[in-house]
C-alpha cells in the first residue's frame, strides 16, 4: 500500500517556547512533517522547495517585511497565520496567496491540524471569532477600491467562479441565460479590474469577496 506524501509544514515565530510547542504538536500528526523551525521571516529566502504550508505567529515580521515575500505572482506554499488580532492579518489579504488561514493564538491542537488539513486540501480557512471582524474591516476599507460594490448576483456569480464551474454551469445553478451569465462576469471584471477568471477569483478573495 502506497502512502500519501505527508504535508510538509514550515514553522517561523520569533519565541523558543512558542517555535518548540508548535514543532511539538505537529510532530504528532502522522501526516505532518516539520522541515523547517526558523525564529525571523528573513529565513523564508532560505526555506526548502517543498515547503506546502508556512505556519507563522503575526511577530514574526514587519508589515513591510511580510508584503516584501508575499507579494509575488506564484506564491508556492499556504500561509496559515497565528494572529492576536484581526488587523495583524491585513496584509495578507493584500497578497497574492490565495490559500490562507487564521488562527486565534488560543486555538487547539484539534483546530491547529483542522486548519493545515483544510488548507492542504486549497480551503481558506478563518474561525467565525474572527470572521465578522476581517468582513467588517473588508467593508470600511478594501470596499473602497471597488469601481463600484458587487450586487447581489454578481457576488453568487464570482463564487461559482471560484468553484471553477463554466458558464453553461453557472446559467444552470443560478437558473439564467448563458447571455446574463456572460453579462455578470463581465461587470464583475470591470468592477474588479481583472481581466480573467483566475485574477478575477484571485481579487475576490483577498478583498474577502469569497471564502473557499
Amino acid at each position: 500500500m502506497i502512502k500519501d506524501d505527508p504535508i510538509r509544514v514550515a514553522i517561523i515565530a520569533p519565541t523558543l517556547a512558542v517555535r518548540v510547542g508548535l514543532q511539538a504538536l505537529l510532530e504528532a500528526v502522522d501526516q505532518i512533517e516539520v522541515v523547517a523551525v526558523e525564529a525571523e521571516l528573513a529565513a523564508l529566502l532560505n526555506l526548502p522547495p517543498e515547503v506546502d504550508i508556512l505556519l507563522a505567529t503575526s511577530g514574526a515580521g514587519s508589515n513591510e517585511e511580510w508584503g516584501a515575500c508575499l507579494q509575488t505572482d506564484e506564491p508556492r506554499f499556504a500561509l496559515l497565520m497565528i494572529a492576536e488580532e484581526v488587523e495583524d492579518v491585513q496584509i495578507i489579504r493584500r497578497s497574492q496567496l490565495q490559500i490562507w488561514g487564521i488562527l486565534h493564538q488560543d486555538a487547539s491542537q484539534e483546530e491547529l491540524i483542522a486548519a493545515i488539513l483544510g488548507l492542504h486540501q486549497g480551503l481558506v480557512v478563518v474561525p467565525p471569532e474572527l470572521l465578522e471582524p476581517l468582513l467588517t474591516t473588508y467593508q470600511n476599507g478594501d470596499a473602497e477600491d471597488l469601481v463600484e460594490p458587487l450586487t447581489p448576483r454578481e457576488t453568487e456569480v464570482l463564487e461559482l467562479l471560484a468553484q471553477g464551474l463554466a458558464n453553461k454551469q453557472i446559467a444552470y445553478e443560478l437558473e439564467i441565460s448563458d447571455h446574463t451569465v456572460k453579462f455578470h462576469i463581465s461587470s464583475v471584471y470591470r468592477k474588479l479590474g481583472a481581466t480573467n477568471r483566475a485574477e478575477a477569483v484571485r481579487i475576490g478573495i483577498r478583498l474577502g469577496l469569497v471564502l473557499l
